[in-house]
């Protein structure tokens, strides 16, 4: 029998989009703007590293990570942003961070939180692991709303007592996934204050801080750092499929303070599935590099900047400050997608499938997400069609 409590899962986005546009014929040639698959090119040597490599499929790659890639994410982490981790016990590479935001919860959420049930906060619009994981540890998924009155960053701070004292994580995304919007310095302070006052830990999605347009986004770890926090409170995560377009290469990592690591280690051992060695090999490489990365940031902050050309005139657009999505103001997200699909053959997802309805509100419900992943005059071809479709 399947677990009741995986029984009220709501439809993950991309089936639900299917099922809103699949039988509608597209009104031209397709145009996909949903996933966020990045099609920018890598850098091609990292070919070859695999290749110069490939003897270590002949073996069982280390659990949490080879040292010489735990090194280069740890180094990576002391140059960009200046936070200081050991290596071989603050540090672990993940097979994507898909799976390590889904195995620390595992390991870290506790069974109960002053006697009741825990809570998880999550910020909502969400990536859809966190409230799995949290359903999967049967802690209770609280969804805090990201709109644009709060800077599209979740005001954990305004919560009741009761519900602070139950929670065991809270969740960030910044730059947060589908806005762009970007955690400030002050706003992560206030958060980790709140954790430690309230004895919870912060997992903070961290996978899209290297495309930013004018300001570096800070990462929640190096201001614990400052802070004096407990190395324990914090654990972010990073990847190199939006930074280093390789998102098939499955190379993230997860740090903090090496309680917490001996744990997520601990459970990877019975239920991960680490990065095949030469694959690790190649990774090591790529996060020691940074010029593809700056090549790739250009990149974007020339379709940002088209589109904010295009959508100036549009009331509620808000430029975002980084990742590669747009969240577009629409009346309806569900009809705008249907009306683009059946009218221009453009494809893009519908905010409410980002986010869940809390007191019958969904605060994705009147956005939609359009994703920049294609050429630069693909895309503009493709967001004048979107203006002239939704906003004419």
């Amino acid at each position: 029998m399947f677990p009741e409590r995986f029984s009220n899962l709501p439809a993950y986005a991309f089936p639900r989009l299917r099922s809103l546009l699949d039988s509608h014929e597209p009104g031209g040639e397709v145009v996909h703007m949903t996933i966020g698959e990045p099609k920018h090119e890598f850098p091609q040597w990292v070919t070859q590293v695999i290749v110069d490599n490939a003897a270590g499929f002949n073996q069982y790659p280390p659990n949490e990570g080879a040292p010489e890639l735990q090194q280069a994410n740890a180094d990576w982490l002391q140059r960009r942003f200046g936070a200081k981790v050991d290596a071989a016990t603050q540090v672990m590479a993940l097979n994507g961070t898909r799976e390590g935001l889904y195995n620390a919860t595992m390991a870290l959420c506790p069974e109960t939180k002053n006697g009741e049930k825990p809570i998880i906060l999550i910020p909502n619009p969400f990536y859809q692991v966190y409230m799995v994981g949290a359903i999967s540890v049967a802690a209770e998924p609280y969804f805090c709303a990201a709109t644009v009155e709060n800077g599209f960053m979740p005001d954990y701070s305004e919560l009741p007592e009761e519900v602070l004292k139950r929670v065991g994580v809270a969740f960030i995304c910044s730059p947060s996934n589908p806005q762009g919007a970007v955690a400030s310095r002050d706003y992560l302070e206030k958060l980790i204050t709140l954790a430690e006052k309230y004895d919870f830990k912060v997992f903070a999605d961290e996978c899209y801080s290297e495309i930013y347009r004018d300001v570096k986004p800070e990462s929640a770890l190096k201001v614990a750092q400052d802070m004096g926090a407990n190395p324990e409170t914090v654990l972010v995560f990073h990847s190199l499929s939006k930074r280093s377009n390789l998102p098939g290469l499955r190379s993230g990592f997860v740090a903090s303070g090496p309680e917490n690591l001996q744990h997520i280690k601990q459970l990877r051992t019975y239920s991960g599935s680490p990065l095949p060695l030469p694959l690790q090999r190649a990774a090591e490489k790529v996060w020691a590099d940074e010029v593809h990365v700056e090549e790739n940031r250009r990149l974007y902050a020339e379709k940002f900047d088209i589109a904010d050309r295009i959508f100036a005139d549009v009331p509620g657009y808000a430029s975002a400050e980084a990742g590669f999505f747009l969240w577009l103001p629409v009346e309806d997200g569900e009809a705008a997608a249907l009306k683009l699909w059946t009218e221009t053959g453009v494809r893009v997802l519908p905010g409410a499938y980002l986010s869940r309805d809390v007191d019958g509100e969904n605060p994705g419900h009147k956005y939609i997400r359009v994703a920049l992943l294609a050429p630069k005059n693909d895309v503009e071809a493709a967001l004048k069609t979107i203006h002239a479709t939704l906003y004419a």
